[in-house]
């Protein structure tokens, strides 16, 4: 029904998501600005409290990347917010679980690709800054005891996949997907998107590569669970990588190339299989003059 939408129009769309993610591309300006004439300014974590920091982790992810999303939301639907930003049962329940199993067998290939990310040519200045967020990564990851674990894994694991799959997936992936009127367009687009607002430019391929295999598992499952499931695993295993062995804040697992290969061939074949079992189809999801709350999916 046309009374679902209150903007009907995908540029319309666009222009309500710029405007309720502002504030974040304000940020990112004045933070490009700032490093590029500042690039030996540093942050002295000796004055700055672990605590602070875990709470400016979970303020951060909230209003730059969930508040945004919902307000496009609220501004596009008429109902059912949550629902059209993904939030309903995948096309099959095992979905869930094969998201997670992806996510898992992709972390060779992803560690792979950081290895080839490392020997681009980056400036020393940006190494720099890496470096010095690495820092601060480290100080918040640091476990006196299993309730720190526990905090750091709801702190940047489970609070960060939440928020920015919402605003990645749940936002900005439909909208460049109904502009383009290409499903993998979008996909692909949004997985550079997630990737370069993490300013983290020695891991942009393969925080890229992570956000592509995020944005097919979204689309072909019908539910945004399937993309926060294994965007918390991947963070999870990091952190609990890191509790184990903290050089990895800076460092990516050594991987041999054979592993990488077979690590992107399991990952195809459990998106293939996921995508046999979908019955999503292009009416479904643009068909807006039809939709009801019974339809499966519009991404």
């Amino acid at each position: 029904m046309i009374g679902h939408l209150k903007i009907r129009s995908p540029k319309k769309q666009l222009g309500a998501l710029i405007l309720c993610a502002s504030p974040l591309l304000i940020t990112v300006i004045l933070n490009i600005v700032f490093t590029s004439n500042n690039p030996d300014v540093k942050v002295d974590l000796t004055k700055t409290s672990v605590a602070s920091l875990k709470w400016t982790q979970v303020f951060t992810s909230v209003s730059f990347f969930f508040i945004p999303a919902f307000l496009f939301a609220v501004f596009t639907f008429r109902t059912k917010q949550f629902w059209f930003l993904g939030f309903r049962k995948p096309e099959k329940p095992y979905m869930l679980l094969l998201s997670a199993i992806c996510a898992l067998v992709a972390l060779p290939s992803m560690f792979y690709l950081g290895q080839l990310n490392q020997q681009l040519p980056i400036a020393e200045h940006l190494r720099e800054l890496e470096k010095a967020a690495g820092s601060t990564m480290e100080t918040i990851l640091k476990v006196n005891s299993p309730l720190d674990l526990i905090v750091n894994l709801l702190v940047v694991a489970l609070v960060p996949a939440f928020c920015e799959e919402i605003f990645f997936r749940g936002a900005v992936q439909r909208v460049v997907i109904h502009l383009t009127k290409s499903p993998w367009a979008g996909i692909i687009f949004t997985g550079l998107l997630f990737s370069a607002m993490h300013f983290q430019f020695l891991g942009f391929i393969p925080r890229a590569g992570l956000g592509i295999v995020l944005g097919a598992l979204y689309w072909y499952s019908g539910s945004l669970w399937s993309a926060i499931i294994a965007h918390f695993v991947i963070n999870a295993v990091q952190v609990l990588a890191i509790y184990y062995s903290p050089r990895y804040v800076n460092e990516n697992p050594h991987m041999p190339l054979l592993t990488a290969l077979i690590s992107l061939i399991a990952v195809c074949v459990i998106i293939w299989y996921i995508k046999s079992k979908s019955s999503i189809t292009w009416s479904k999801v643009y068909d807006t003059d039809g939709l009801t709350p019974t339809n499966q999916f519009i991404a």
